[in-house]
């Protein structure tokens, strides 16, 4: 019999797989990366709301309740994506739901074969600066590469990028930091 984990892994497998081909045949590949999307931020708004998942997970609303819930809570996404929200709720399975983001872009990848670069400026990026990154993603992931572009004042300049779950941080904020942390450590004792 196989282990809970075992279970576990082969649901968020299926529906990772189920959510990528019934959006893929629905609206292509620009429903798949807008649900990439939107998955991201239902995860991030479920972290961020613990009112909401244990309403969702709640033995006190029927089954047809918390899928009526999840679907009138996430109304704006992608069909496919609020009707498996709407299921994960109706289980009580809406924790896993961060474990399917991960492989979901995994399916994405290797079926597309497609690598999501995730940008972050302080200001929109340029023709010329995009088409730079993207040719050195490129030949680094050996994939074609889709950037998503983000601006985030908070960084003051620089750039910050990940894909695959590494990422580069060439934030003045980040240098900023090291320096203070650097200069800490000399004035704590350390060499003058």
């Amino acid at each position: 019999m196989p282990s809970n984990r075992l279970v576990e892994k082969e649901k968020v497998a299926t529906y990772a797989s189920v959510l990528f081909y019934s959006v893929f045949e629905s609206g292509g590949r620009d429903a798949v990366l807008r649900v990439r999307d939107e998955i991201e931020q239902v995860v991030r708004i479920i972290r961020g709301n613990a009112t909401l998942i244990e309403a969702l997970c709640s033995l006190a609303y029927s089954p047809e309740q918390r899928n009526t819930m999840a679907r009138e809570t996430f109304t704006e996404c992608v069909s496919e994506f609020r009707d498996m929200l709407a299921l994960m709720a109706e289980r009580r399975e809406m924790d896993l739901l961060a474990q399917v983001e991960p492989v979901f872009v995994d399916v994405l990848q290797e079926k597309l074969h497609v690598t999501v670069v995730d940008v972050v400026t302080v200001v929109a990026l340029d023709n010329h600066l995009r088409d730079i990154i993207i040719k050195k993603a490129a030949s680094e992931l050996g994939t074609e590469i889709v950037l998503r572009e983000r601006i985030d004042k908070s960084i003051l300049g620089g750039i910050l990028m990940s894909a695959n779950g590494k990422r580069i941080d060439a934030s003045v904020f980040t240098q900023i930091e090291n320096a203070r942390t650097l200069l800490k450590k000399s004035s704590d004792g350390g060499e003058s």
